[in-house]
């Protein structure tokens, strides 16, 4: 926790950017009725009937000091998904000397993944453009791509959404007015914070 606490302190650095990564399923839903219009004075009305259409996956990846984020839609979220994505991160950067990735620690998210869908050669390439820092568990809260992908939900997907290709249509036009707007991450809390406001998870030493 305190590790990445610590470089989030880090102030902006193009060599050495600070990217937040996450991902989150969405649920593909159709409507089985067709919805009453808007009205004077009433709002477009919905039947609380729907049918599934299977789910997505959206990757994500924003650096919070800069203002700047990306969105990934694919069908499933695999190791050779999130190895491509890695690498679309990395085209962004093509000047850093090293990537500092803060991302939740799962099973998809190790340099083996790199290995399964690379050359090795391609693979040590890339794995070297990044150094690869871990949330705790149970600390997912600590990686900022988790408030990015909240206001995605909130501005953009909370409602029914039958295609991926509507997802992606959507989610793109979200991406591109948020980073129009260079909005930004005030994050604030330290690990002078913390160890203040969490001390129940700090050893109690004796003597």
């Amino acid at each position: 926790m305190e590790r990445v606490l610590d470089i989030y302190k880090r102030p902006l650095n193009p060599l050495y950017p600070v990217v937040c990564m996450d991902e989150s399923p969405k649920q593909l839903i159709a409507e089985t009725r067709n919805a009453v219009p808007a009205s004077p004075g009433q709002p477009a009305r919905y039947d609380y009937e729907y049918r599934r259409c299977g789910t997505c996956n959206i990757f994500l990846a924003s650096e919070p000091l800069a203002g700047k984020r990306m969105v990934k839609i694919t069908e499933h979220r695999t190791k050779q998904d999130w190895a491509l994505f890695l690498q679309d991160i990395a085209e962004q950067y093509p000047e850093a000397e090293k990537i500092v990735l803060v991302m939740d620690n799962l099973n998809t998210h190790t340099p083996g993944s790199l290995y399964e869908t690379y050359s090795p050669e391609e693979a040590k390439t890339l794995w070297d453009r990044f150094e690869f820092i871990y949330a705790p568990k149970h600390g997912s809260w600590l990686n900022m791509a988790e408030i990015e992908l909240s206001v995605l939900t909130r501005q953009c997907l909370s409602r029914r959404i039958e295609t991926i290709e509507e997802v992606r249509m959507e989610v793109k036009a979200w991406e591109n007015a948020r980073n129009n707007k260079n909005a930004k991450v005030n994050w604030q809390f330290t690990a002078e914070d913390a160890r203040i406001k969490l001390v129940r998870l700090y050893p109690t030493l004796e003597g």
